[in-house]
């Protein structure tokens, strides 16, 4: 079976941009988005001629200390003196975990040129007892930025049209 790699790195900074209450470190900083992919699935169809790998049922996909859970990976790539991914694109309620972070989804795009993943449908991005949910969280591999829109594509459900949050607070003495 090939490797295959993905760069899940960013999660830490969709914390770090979203509220000051989840800004701690993150177990993401320094993620090694080079280590090797392990896909695990019920079944895998390859289509050579289309260039692309559809996983199905449980599919489970860890880099280092990143997991991530669908039930549905399509794997775009191109085979030009060997495999190269393109993009990646999961369905079905995609949960994207680190140690310290979970993002979940209907759906989740990962553009590997443009180093974005696209979460949509009901996202959520969830830190400890903090939580942002909202229509369609994009994470900017290149810069570390992440924003949470309140609204998905057409054809998505949504959550309710806005970005929501509920954040932990220090507890003070009096």
């Amino acid at each position: 079976m090939k490797t295959f790699l993905l760069a899940f790195g960013a999660t830490a900074a969709a914390i770090v941009a979203l509220a000051p209450a989840m800004s701690q470190t993150s177990a993401l900083k320094g993620h090694n988005s080079n280590a090797p992919v392990d896909v695990a699935a019920d079944r895998i169809e390859v289509q050579d001629r289309a260039d692309r790998a559809i996983f199905s049922g449980n599919v489970v996909v860890k880099q280092a200390e990143l997991t991530l859970n669908a039930p549905r990976l399509t794997v775009a790539y191109s085979n030009a003196g060997g495999i190269e991914i393109d993009r990646i694109d999961a369905s079905g309620g995609v949960t994207v975990r680190s140690p310290s972070e979970t993002a979940t989804g209907q759906y989740a795009i990962y553009d590997i040129d443009s180093r974005l993943i696209t979460l949509i449908g009901g996202v959520s991005l969830i830190r400890g007892d903090s939580r942002v949910n909202g229509g369609r969280l994009v994470i900017n591999l290149r810069d570390g930025t992440a924003v949470i829109d309140g609204g998905a594509p057409a054809g998505v459900s949504q959550h309710s049209g806005r970005v929501t949050g509920t954040f932990t607070v220090p507890q003070r003495n009096d």
